[in-house]
């Protein structure tokens, strides 16, 4: 058995124990900075897609560099739930310990994703202003920056979604209408993004919802039985940059099955809930890790514009995952 695979069996060894049953992580004690938010350490480590036959692009898609995050213990840049672009070249992040995580995207001279800088994180408060402090008040799953920017947070265990205002000015939050279903303790809303007049919520376990101030319809209704670890579940939603006036999304997909079998997928789903082709899957033996964030933008350089997606994933508070971040490139040949 040759060492990369011996890795990869210890990884998926551990999350037979973490993956399903979510990260534990305890929230750092609190430490109140004069903006409001802390520089973080940060190490930066390239990765590829690994062994040939781990990963396979649709037509029309290419890799565009990853990066392995690598923090120290306690760090807020660890178990990132989500992941969303604020257009001037910086993300934001948020972890399901109740962190929000900034940062800005290092690029290469043919615009490969090479690192971060400037990370910096702040701890999510309740809405009396107190911050967050246990699991049950910060499990933050999902994300999403409106179009009129102000930043909404889905959290589970208890289900619920919160306004806290624009990125820039940040507020005690402000709960705003969710689904009224019974979500699963730690099946919750993972997939949070904006929509035309509002914004779009997926559960982990199945059904999809368009959202506005009014309140939430049923756009694909959560199925019977509820979807399973093993089914490939959405973890992560953003808008895409390139659909019409009626929306179009683009989706990372989680599928795990003990020991060691997981896979992630990236895909588009119109404005009726369907989903398209596979664009992205990665699987043993090649990079694949708990992909749960997603963010796309548009780009242009010298072959024409494209979007770029960038998926982020979630370590568990794990030394035996990685907190991964990649990048692809989708032309319009490849929608």
């Amino acid at each position: 058995m040759n060492p990369q695979m011996k890795r990869l069996l210890l990884v998926w060894g551990v999350l037979t124990l973490t993956a399903c049953s979510g990260s534990m992580g305890v929230p750092r004690p609190y430490v109140p900075a004069i903006d409001g938010w802390i520089p973080e350490e940060v190490t930066i480590k390239p990765v590829g897609l690994g062994v040939p036959g781990g990963a396979a692009l649709a037509p029309g898609v290419t890799f565009a560099g990853g990066i392995e995050i690598v923090a120290p213990v306690g760090s807020p840049l660890h178990s990132l739930s989500d992941l969303k672009l604020t257009g001037d070249g910086g993300f934001v992040t948020v972890s399901d310990a109740g962190d929000l995580v900034r940062g800005a995207l290092r690029l290469d001279a043919q615009g490969r994703l090479t690192g971060i800088d400037g990370a910096r994180a702040r701890r999510l408060t309740l809405t009396d202003g107190a911050p967050i402090q246990d699991k049950l008040e910060g499990d933050a799953e999902g994300l999403a920056l409106l179009d009129d920017g102000e930043l909404l947070v889905s959290f589970e265990r208890d289900h619920r979604i919160w306004n806290y205002g624009p990125l820039a000015a940040l507020r005690d939050p402000v709960p705003v209408a969710r689904p009224d279903f019974p979500f699963p303790e730690n099946d919750g809303m993972e997939g949070l993004t904006a929509a035309p007049h509002g914004w779009r919520v997926n559960g982990e376990s199945g059904g999809v919802w368009g959202c506005t101030p009014g309140g939430c319809t049923v756009v694909t209704a959560p199925p019977t039985p509820l979807l399973r670890d093993s089914d490939y579940r959405i973890t992560g939603m953003d808008r895409d940059p390139a659909a019409g006036p009626e929306g179009g999304w683009f989706v990372v997909q989680r599928s795990y099955a003990p020991p060691i079998d997981a896979r992630a997928r990236v895909r588009r789903m119109a404005a009726d809930g369907t989903l398209g082709p596979v664009l992205v899957e990665l699987k043993l033996p090649g990079t694949t890790d708990n992909f749960e964030g997603i963010a796309a933008e548009t780009r242009t350089g010298p072959h024409g514009e494209r979007t770029r997606i960038y998926i982020l994933s979630d370590d568990n508070f794990s030394a035996a995952q990685r907190t991964l971040m990649l990048a692809f490139d989708v032309t319009p040949s490849g929608r």
